[in-house]
């Protein structure tokens, strides 16, 4: 047990470095993919879990009494990024399902593992803690409007089936939560094990990474220009919404905007891919996976920028 105990540690301290091998093992070793692809949703949904009950709710009560920015912040992500990139990818003449997964990221919640990373990356975290909650909360109800009503975007899934599997993936999670929270696990043992959960979502996020790329290298071999393109523009996109959330919360210090920007460009795609199931285009799948190479490998980069900066 210590052992385990000590290489949950280990991988939390290290998170940046394993996440961006997550996603490269999936790349490198196919059949390890495919075989890990079952558990793409479940791993997803565990994740989300943990990242619920490593949350202190108490901390979104600080800016519910101060409100502005996380409202600002939630209108940005959740609205006004879609639209922007809606925009964007009709004026450079982006099409099909290369079009359709920008639009779906810029219209997601940020990770739930935001807070995580922003304590990783020094960010505040009880601002991020504020934004998953509420974001997420919201997500069945602005992410099919945006996705489905004001784009335009055809997801061969109704709007009500969209919204229930969203609402359940997202409901469910924090049902249980929230019961080992207040039923399970008592204040004093989740911050004892609080090192070992974020351990556990390193390794759920490397799964993830790793079934997310299943059937990706075979994409590539069949039509390498459109992988190297989607590749390019996810990190593009990533790093824009980045600079463009981090410029927008400047005004309020440079903390908080990075935070900001951070969530802004990772959002939580995977959600939205275990939701879709078999109604993706593949186009859309393999945007959403190759999506995670700018997520799982920015921060090691952006790491060295907030340092300086901060």
């Amino acid at each position: 047990m210590k052992n385990i105990s000590n290489g949950l540690t280990f991988l939390a301290r290290h998170a940046t470095k394993f996440l961006a091998a997550g996603v490269l093992i999936g790349l490198l070793l196919p059949p390890l993919a495919d075989l890990m692809r079952p558990a793409l949703a479940p791993a997803i949904f565990i994740n989300l879990t943990l990242a619920l009950i490593r949350l202190d709710f108490g901390d979104v009560s600080v800016f519910l009494r101060r409100p502005v920015l996380l409202l600002l912040f939630t209108g940005f992500a959740l609205f006004v990024s879609p639209i922007a990139m809606a925009g964007a990818v009709s004026a450079f003449g982006v099409s099909g399902g290369l079009a359709v997964g920008l639009v779906l990221m810029a219209a997601s919640a940020p990770i739930a593992s935001a807070p995580t990373f922003a304590l990783i990356l020094g960010l505040d975290a009880a601002f991020a803690i504020a934004v998953v909650v509420l974001n997420h909360i919201l997500l069945p109800f602005t992410l099919p409007v945006m996705a489905l009503w004001l784009l335009g975007l055809e997801l061969q899934i109704s709007l009500i089936e969209f919204m229930g599997r969203l609402a359940f993936m997202i409901g469910g999670g924090f049902a249980l939560a929230i019961v080992v929270k207040r039923w399970l696990l008592t204040p004093a043992a989740l911050h004892r094990h609080a090192g070992h959960m974020d351990g556990l979502m390193v390794v759920g996020l490397m799964v993830i990474g790793i079934a997310i790329m299943a059937g990706v290298t075979e994409f590539f071999f069949a039509r390498p220009a459109f992988v190297l393109l989607t590749i390019a523009a996810a990190f593009t996109a990533n790093a824009s919404l980045q600079v463009l959330g981090s410029l927008v919360f400047l005004p309020a210090g440079r903390r908080l905007a990075f935070t900001a920007g951070h969530m802004a460009g990772n959002c939580n795609m995977a959600l939205i891919l275990a939701v879709l199931a078999d109604r993706a285009q593949m186009e859309v799948v393999i945007f959403f996976a190759l999506a995670q190479l700018p997520m799982y490998m920015l921060p090691i980069v952006a790491n060295r920028v907030y340092r300086r900066f901060l």
